[in-house]
């Protein structure tokens, strides 16, 4: 496992750098892959906030814990990040295995539009390339929800078709296909 820790408003400290390294490797034994973790210690007034991120097998995870005391905060959060890989685990074995399949590539880009009454053609601010992964619509669904995303452009891992899975507004899901024929 790959651990990163950065303190924001705060004195670097080694004890809590091998706590927060410590704690982290109880979520091993969700996930057997190469993880990298992301954690971040910050110190707003008397808050104590700690934020983690896990990546691995193309599954991001995030939590975010504050209180009064540090160690608490990273206690709380990896409690958080493991009820999230033991549901996430859960889950998976009630799914086939997916068809190993060729994933695509695509890209991201986000347009900012000055304002609608200028009639300016938009302007890319930023593009990023992103994997888009076969799996299934439960699947892409488990994924959103895991990584806090209101979308998720993935490949339909039964028709290899590129899909849009979207929350919406009320709170259920939709899902953009491509028409057949």
């Amino acid at each position: 496992m790959q651990i990163t820790t950065t303190f924001r408003h705060m004195e670097q400290s080694d004890a809590l750098k091998s706590y927060v390294e410590e704690k982290l490797e109880r979520v091993k034994k969700y996930i057997d892959e190469p993880i990298i973790a992301q954690s971040y210690l910050t110190v707003e007034k008397i808050r104590h906030i700690a934020e983690i991120t896990l990546t691995a097998k193309g599954v991001t995870i995030k939590a975010s814990e504050a209180t009064n005391d540090m160690y608490a905060s990273v206690d709380a959060v990896v409690d958080k990040i493991e009820r999230q890989l033991r549901r996430y685990k859960e889950r998976l074995k009630g799914h086939k295995p997916a068809v190993e399949t060729r994933g695509r590539e695509g890209r991201r880009t986000i347009v900012q539009a000055e304002s609608v009454e200028q009639q300016q053609s938009p302007v890319v601010i930023r593009s990023e390339p992103i994997s888009i992964k076969p799996m299934s619509v439960d699947e892409a669904v488990m994924q959103m929800d895991l990584m806090h995303k209101d979308f998720l452009v993935y490949t339909d891992s039964t028709s290899e078709n590129i899909n849009v899975i979207y929350r919406r507004k009320d709170g259920n899901y939709g899902l953009i296909e491509p028409a057949r024929g």
